[in-house]
This record gives C-alpha cells, sequence and structure tokens, in this order.
C-alpha cells in the first residue's frame, strides 16, 4: 500500500530543524504504521477500565475463536509492563525474526501472529523504565506510547482479517485515545467486566470514556459470570450484579457471558490453549466471536445506507 500523491507532496515539503531528526523519524514511523495497519481489515481493542477481570484471557481465547474460523489473526500484547499473552498461547521464550520487511511476529497457534514486550524479556526479568520520571510524571507514558508505535511501525504483520489489541490493566486516561491514533480506521472496542457491582461500576465509567475519546463500543463481555463445576458442568453465581442492565443502560449489546473455568484456567496458566471447539467454554468463546461479527456488519449496513 503506497502513500498517495497528496501525501507524498505534504511530506516532501515539511522542514526538519533538529539535529536528531527526530520530528523525520516520527513522521516515517506514523506514515509506516499507516502503511502496515492499511493491510489488515478490521482492528478491535479490548479493554476494561478494571483490573483483574480476564481481560488478557478473553483477548486470547477470542484470537482462538476467530482462527478457528478459518480468519487470519494477529493479536498485539499493549500491556507492556505485564505481558502474558505469550504465556497463554504457549509461546514463552519466541524472539521476532528480523527480515528485509521488518520485524515478523512470532506465529502461534492456529497461525495467531503475537506482538508482545515479553519476547524482548528473558525469563522472568521485569520491564525497567529508565528516564527521569521523578521529574517529569508524563515521561513515562510518552515512553510507552512510543515503544507501542514502534511495535506498529516496525512489525511486518502482512494481511489479517483481525488485529486484537489487548490494553493494559484499567487502560489508563492515555492509551485507548493514543491506540485509536495509532490504528486508523480502528472498528471499536470490547469491554471486558465482571457482574460485581464495583466492576461493573468502572466499566460503565470506562465506556463513557470510550466514547468521549471516539472509540466506538462494540459491546460487553461478561467474564466470571459464575462458577462452572468442572464435574457436572453446573454454574453457579460468583458475584451479585446485574450486567445486562448496564449495558442496556449503556445502550450496549452484551456480546456474552463467560463462567468461570477450572480448565480453562489451568490452560492459560500452563500454556495448553483451547484448540477446539468441542470443549463448553471454547463454544461460547465462538458464539461472543460470531456475535461481534454481526454487530460489525450491521453497523456497515447502517453506514452504508445513510
Amino acid at each position: 500500500m503506497a502513500p498517495s500523491n497528496d501525501l507524498k507532496t505534504i511530506l516532501s515539503k515539511l522542514q526538519f530543524p533538529d539535529d536528531a531528526q527526530v520530528m523525520r523519524q516520527f513522521v516515517d514511523q506514523t506514515l509506516q504504521v499507516k502503511m502496515r495497519m492499511g493491510r489488515i481489515k478490521r482492528k478491535i481493542v479490548v479493554m476494561s477500565g478494571k483490573g483483574g477481570v480476564g481481560k488478557s484471557m478473553t483477548t486470547v481465547n477470542l484470537a482462538l475463536a476467530f482462527a478457528r474460523r478459518g480468519q487470519a489473526v494477529g493479536v498485539l500484547d499493549v500491556d507492556l509492563n505485564g505481558p502474558c499473552v505469550p504465556k497463554m498461547l504457549g509461546m514463552s521464550g519466541r524472539r521476532f525474526e528480523i527480515t528485509p520487511d521488518g520485524a515478523a511476529p512470532p506465529v502461534g497457534p492456529l497461525g495467531i501472529l503475537v506482538a508482545s514486550m515479553d519476547f524482548f524479556l528473558r525469563g522472568h526479568d521485569p520491564v525497567r523504565w529508565k528516564g527521569s520520571m521523578e521529574l517529569s510524571p508524563v515521561w513515562l507514558g510518552m515512553l510507552e506510547m512510543n515503544v507501542i508505535r514502534e511495535f506498529l511501525a516496525d512489525i511486518a504483520w502482512g494481511e489479517l482479517d483481525l488485529l486484537l489489541a489487548d490494553l493494559p490493566p484499567g487502560a489508563a486516561a492515555d492509551k485507548p485515545p493514543a491506540i485509536a491514533n495509532f490504528l486508523p480506521e480502528l472498528d471499536g472496542a470490547v469491554v471486558v467486566t465482571t457482574p460485581s457491582e464495583v466492576t461493573t461500576d468502572v466499566v460503565r465509567k470506562s465506556v463513557l470514556y470510550a466514547r468521549d475519546v471516539g472509540i466506538p463500543v462494540i459491546g460487553l463481555i461478561e467474564n466470571m459470570s459464575g462458577y462452572r463445576c468442572p464435574q457436572c458442568g453446573h454454574e453457579s453465581d460468583l458475584f451479585v450484579g446485574n450486567v445486562e442492565s448496564v449495558a442496556a443502560d449503556l445502550d450496549v449489546p452484551l456480546l456474552g457471558k463467560i463462567p468461570f473455568d477450572r480448565e480453562l484456567s489451568q490452560r492459560c496458566d500452563s500454556g495448553r490453549p483451547m484448540l477446539e471447539s468441542a470443549q463448553p467454554i471454547a463454544k461460547r468463546f465462538d458464539d461472543v466471536a460470531q456475535r461481534i461479527v454481526d454487530c460489525l456488519n450491521f453497523r456497515q449496513i447502517v453506514a452504508d445506507t445513510l
């Protein structure tokens, strides 16, 4: 996908007075992001205003569900300080392959491409950000945004049907709008919550905030909607809450309910993802994936008629 003639003309007239060529690097990188993302049909962020709701687990299993549909899927692990997507997909210890076209992301189960800070770390080493954080509280956020932009600019995703971006826990105020700017034609956000009233109160604010910064909300996923007995399959409530009423108040679809399942938890912890739809929980994610497709298709039909 080459830049348009108008864009080439604009770029040719830009002046870069800084000796370090930082402005030129930024412009080149931004153009590269647009070119890379232009080869991806749909781009979705998975977010939640609350940590501990199982957002990464949801992202991983949604990616598997879409891959089971025969789609080419990529996952961008935006949690730079606590990346866990590779662990859940059994890809720990993998590395990017440097090619003439850029850094080729490792290929995981069902052909899923994954980009994560975990691929740069050794063992259990933490991410250490060096700089004047004591002097400038915005420094860390700016550096993280630069890393994410480099991920999108330098990684050779190729042509994908879907890219899922797993946002950090809580999705700090700077992340959603920044990601929205980095992902041209972002299709929207899937918001993960639990039935807990504390969580839904926070998630409600996250949905409103996403709308304020121009991110369409595709729908809610109710995770840990209950506890699924590993012996008989019976589901019992874990929390007191009503996600249906929250979804109705916000006028967003409830895409599905995922109960806590011990087998799924053990598989995520040990890097043995559910690859087949035969498992009941995997089938739930297949249903959620179909509802996401239905919502996006309906939105497109409405847009085409306006």
